[in-house]
């Protein structure tokens, strides 16, 4: 018979195995786009796949040679984390008066709000181009800022929302006392006690403008365009080219990757405060 301990220790190494599989799974495209990133046209085409192979830095050197991903990229840094800037601008005070304020709208509004997600981009697309097209903003930097800031916000509100009604009432009662403005309440009571949640809803909203294909696609050409619209420039009527699409997408997904592992910490410990129950 199995002892207490044994089984634990069995349904230990079983869930830690299983959660290593999943990791793996999870990881792989990953490393095979960055494995392909390092082929040749014709071993990235192989069949069966090549693991072992001559490894080249060609793709990345044409990817340079045709464009200047560097301006790719500034675009994609400037153009997300000023959208996020914005969006937590909007949302901290929004949330601040669902959650403190509450009224019998309150959650029809932020039902309302969330639903608004669900609505295809493409069912827009017409009126914004027009738009952009009338106040001269096509392939400018503020038309996206402004488009991603507007489409990250239910979800932003509604996180910091979570966060602000875990807080207890009672320390902007006592904060109230000591004579606390609305402005001192949020930068010096709220902030700094949900900073952690607050941190990872502001990775999450510059994950969600750097991966942004629609609009980056439909409303710039070259002036304004981010890493995504780089990545679409290698789909071409001659087909796609697997190790060069391989390469920009590699570049386009490494600062965010890396930015996000260094932030990890910050992401684990704000969905722990209560944006994930």
């Amino acid at each position: 018979m199995m002892t207490l301990k044994q089984s634990r220790r069995l349904q230990s190494v079983l869930l830690g195995t299983l959660s290593w599989l999943i990791a793996a799974l999870i990881f792989f495209p990953i490393f095979w786009m960055v494995l392909t990133s390092f082929k040749t046209e014709i071993d990235a085409f192989a069949t069966p796949p090549q693991f072992i192979f001559t490894p080249t830095l060609e793709n990345y050197l044409h990817i340079q040679e045709r464009s200047d991903y560097f301006h790719f990229a500034w675009n994609s840094v400037l153009i997300s984390f000023s959208a996020t800037i914005l969006c937590l601008l909007i949302s901290v005070p929004a949330a601040y008066s669902m959650a403190f304020f509450e009224t019998k709208r309150t959650k029809s509004t932020l039902l309302w709000m969330l639903s608004t997600k669900m609505l295809p981009p493409v069912g827009v697309l017409m009126p914004i181009y027009l738009l952009a097209k009338s106040f001269g903003l096509l392939d400018s930097r503020i038309a996206l800022i402004v488009i991603y800031t507007l489409i990250n916000l239910p979800i932003v509100v509604w996180m910091i929302y979570t966060y602000f009604k875990d807080i207890p009432g009672e320390i902007l009662e006592a904060s109230r006392l000591d004579g606390a403005s609305t402005r001192q309440e949020i930068f010096k009571v709220l902030i700094p006690i949900c900073k952690g949640g607050l941190a990872s809803t502001a990775l999450l909203s510059l994950i969600l403008c750097w991966n942004e294909a629609f609009w980056s696609l439909n409303l710039t050409s070259s002036n304004a365009a981010p890493l995504t619209a780089l990545i679409a420039s290698y789909s071409s009527p001659e087909g796609l080219f697997w190790a060069k699409l391989s390469a920009v997408s590699t570049l386009a997904c490494a600062p965010i990757l890396i930015f996000g592992w260094i932030s990890q910490k910050q992401l684990v410990r704000g969905l722990s405060f209560g944006a994930v129950k």
